[in-house]
């Protein structure tokens, strides 16, 4: 690897946390080229020659060539789909399985790359069940959850284990009358289920009794947990309502982050945790892509410079 070699950052064009990781990233002169998948091919190409010397050629944006031999990091945040709206149907079916596995192939093949995270590695952590059984293993506290497409099995765990809530495991876009929504997590009661439940996959957690939850993001080496204070079941449905504060680690859960991240080979992680009233936290999800740039004004946490120090390989 050069010492001259860029940041390739992967992301889609509004991504404000991106932004500000790019502007630290220019402030210390590294140099970085940023591209979204949806720019192949009508404005990034590129050529990518494997031979008994390893994976060597460049990738081209209207204003950067990197080589792809001496790209020191890779952040890979939120690229939007590749696209290709000039073909038909079945063509662009076959064209978009092609860049899929072409462009894919080759930036998930970097020699001499710190990926923050691996595209690969972020897909396996995506899985809910495979989350929360690799916590289990970490040792973490996680909730009784169950994964079922069984009405009656469903209706058995809610009666044993609540109050229960209802989480999607994914949430794909989704529209009502045209305008985007989420499924929100919602506590779920046995008479509320009929069989519906049958169509589909669906998780059922014991809701814990919380006082606060923990938003903790580990960047490398560097660990920043907030506590996020609020009377809501998910934070995320109002950031207006939250309070936040730095916490320290309760013992033995520094630990179980690095079992958890090794397991699935992250450099990055953004953990959400639930706090009791004993004080004791319960694992809830791992994020491998996750936000944390609207942390750092509410906390003064030097999360920006610590993922710039993380790209830049001067921590790992």
């Amino acid at each position: 690897m050069t010492e001259l070699g860029p940041v390739l950052v992967v992301t889609n064009l509004d991504d404000p946390t991106t932004d500000l990781v790019i502007d630290e990233l220019y402030d210390r002169g590294v140099p970085v080229v940023r591209f979204d998948s949806g720019d192949f091919p009508s404005t990034l190409s590129f050529a990518a020659h494997i031979t008994s010397h390893g994976l060597r050629g460049s990738l081209t944006t209207p204003t950067r060539t990197a080589e792809l031999a001496e790209v020191r990091s890779l952040y890979y945040r939120r690229p939007s789909g590749f696209t290709f709206p000039h073909l038909d149907e079945q063509t662009a079916r076959f064209a978009t399985t092609q860049a899929r596995y072409g462009l894919g192939g080759v930036i998930a093949s970097l020699p001499n790359c710190l990926y923050v995270n691996h595209p690969h590695r972020i897909g396996d952590a995506e899985f809910k069940p495979s989350g929360l059984a690799a916590a289990v293993t970490s040792g973490f506290r996680v909730p009784a959850t169950l994964i079922t497409s069984e009405p009656a099995e469903a209706r058995r765990f809610i009666r044993q284990y609540q109050p229960v809530i209802y989480k999607p495991l994914s949430t794909p876009l989704y529209r009502l009358d045209g305008v985007s929504a989420t499924v929100k997590i919602e506590e779920v009661t046995a008479d509320e289920i009929d069989d519906s439940v049958s169509g589909t996959a669906h998780l059922f957690q014991h809701r814990v009794d919380k006082v606060a939850d923990v938003r903790l993001t580990v960047m490398g080496g560097k660990i920043f947990a907030v506590r996020i204070d609020s009377d809501l079941l998910d934070w995320r449905t109002d950031y207006s309502n939250l309070k936040y504060s730095v916490v320290g680690l309760p013992d033995g859960i520094e630990k179980s982050i690095r079992a958890y991240l090794r397991r699935f080979g992250l450099a990055f992680g953004a953990f959400d945790f639930a706090i009791d009233a004993v004080g004791e936290w319960w694992f809830l999800e791992c994020n491998s892509s996750g936000q944390w740039a609207w942390l750092e004004p509410e906390t003064g946490l030097p999360m920006t410079s610590a993922m710039a120090d993380l790209l830049e390989r001067k921590t790992a």
